[in-house]
């Protein structure tokens, strides 16, 4: 799969843009980093839309989820 070089420089100034918006948010993504996601963790997700009830949900953590997580974190470090 052969990458784009402008969809990459256009997905990292989007990136930049978000981190800008949301600082912490990195923050405590490092924080779980460090602290650790294991099986059976549970992650739950919230989300509230200005007029809209909440909506929720909760996975619960399995080791080919882990394996994804891992697959990931080594895309974006270029590892």
């Amino acid at each position: 799969m052969a990458f784009n070089p402008a969809m990459i420089m256009k997905l990292m100034s989007a990136k930049n843009k978000f981190e800008a918006n949301h600082p912490k948010l990195k923050n405590y993504f490092m924080a779980v980093k460090d602290k650790g996601i294991y099986e059976d963790t549970v992650i739950q997700l919230k989300i509230t839309n200005p007029n809209d009830e909440p909506m929720v949900a909760n996975i619960k953590v399995k080791q080919s989820d882990l394996e994804l997580i891992q697959e990931l974190g080594s895309l974006l470090t270029n590892k």
